[in-house]
């Protein structure tokens, strides 16, 4: 029986060869290998079409996090809002600033941050939230915004995953203050290595970014911030130029493939789809389900060909990095999910084709189980 692929990230060089071969020579023939115009390209194109003014690339998606919660003076004694079910750098970034985390429980339709449990979240403390656009899936921005405007909130969008992701007319990266990407090399706009970038509409914000990533110096050898360096590589900003060029087709391959385990695996016993908030549109960086008996579901497909993954199997709160201080909590959507959720393939690697077959591979597992 013919295996699939998870995930394929060769698959963008593979298709673009020519142009990402075209994009190195320029670059490699350039001599500026930090900076230059390849970099400020890529910015400038980003930010457009993130539809923002300021882009600043950055070393990695987590850097993305951390230095705007830096900027604006974010740190011991401050309290920000995070989602309890994320991948764990969104707890990290606010650790590193030495802010309390404060988790809210995830909202059991969409398994994004629960708006509700975040306006019950604030406090006095309470200095910024984060929302997180899981699996490429929009948070429903509005109500935040009016929390955010309410009481005086800096809103970071943890975009890492939905490049692209709209929620109503808007993209994400203008939905908040200020947003956060990763160019991982897994993510929908992916690098062929680490990088990140931090997007925002807010002159200053952006300003003291680029300082903090830049040893805290808007010209060298004048240091006025204790910055560090976090810098994306002109090579990888020049790829992911090229890339961005072909981002809105690989996200409509990604639909279609979404759409076809929609409709495929609806009804199916036990078997819960995803959803998302209405008035989003989602990019569908993973398709994940969830089942109660998700590890025998998970050995069943792979018996079958079908490769499947865990994001994220362990809940933050339960990680050795987090236990000591909030091991305590109760947080069970999150804890649920964490223990059924299990991602399909998906990509613009698979055809409708091939999604279609592993659809019924789906259906096969299920009844047997």
């Amino acid at each position: 029986m013919t295996g699939f692929s998870f995930l394929d990230v060769g698959y963008t060089y593979r298709a673009l060869q020519a142009e990402m071969d075209t994009a190195y020579r320029a670059v490699m023939d350039s001599g500026f290998y930090v900076g230059g115009a390849a970099l400020d390209r890529f910015e400038a194109d980003f930010a457009a079409w993130c539809g923002v003014r300021h882009c600043i690339a950055l070393g990695n998606g987590l850097e993305a996090l951390i230095l705007p919660l830096r900027a604006r003076g974010i740190g011991p004694g401050d309290e920000v809002i995070v989602p309890a079910n994320t991948f764990i750098a969104t707890w990290l970034a606010v650790a590193q600033t030495g802010a309390r985390i404060v988790p809210v429980d995830a909202d059991p339709a969409t398994m994004n941050i629960d708006l509700d449990g975040v306006a019950r979240a604030i406090t006095a403390r309470t200095k910024a939230i984060i929302p997180v656009h899981l699996y490429g899936a929009p948070v429903a921005s509005a109500g935040l915004r009016d929390l955010a405007q309410a009481h005086g909130l800096f809103v970071l969008e943890d975009a890492a995953q939905a490049h692209g992701g709209m929620d109503g007319d808007r993209k994400v990266g203008a939905l908040g203050h200020a947003a956060a990407f990763s160019f991982y090399p897994g993510k929908n706009l992916g690098a062929f290595g680490d990088g990140g970038a931090l997007v925002t509409d807010d002159d200053t914000l952006a300003d003291t970014v680029r300082m903090l990533g830049n040893y805290g110096a808007r010209v060298k050898y004048h240091h006025d911030l204790p910055g560090g360096n976090s810098r994306l590589d002109p090579l990888q900003a020049a790829f992911l130029s090229v890339k961005l060029k072909h981002l809105d087709t690989w996200t409509a391959r990604r639909r279609a493939i979404a759409a076809v385990y929609d409709q495929a695996l609806a009804g199916l016993p036990d078997l819960r789809l995803p959803q998302v908030a209405a008035g989003t549109a989602p990019v569908w960086h993973l398709y994940v389900i969830r089942h109660p008996r998700r590890d025998a579901l998970q050995s069943a497909l792979a018996a079958l060909g079908v490769p499947t993954a865990l994001h994220y199997p362990v809940p933050n709160h339960h990680s050795g990095a987090f236990r000591a201080d909030y091991g305590h909590l109760s947080l069970p959507v999150t804890e649920d999910i964490c223990a059924t959720c299990l991602s399909l393939p998906i990509g613009p690697h698979l055809s409708v084709a091939d999604t279609e077959e592993i659809a019924a591979r789906i259906g096969l597992a299920l009844r047997a189980l």
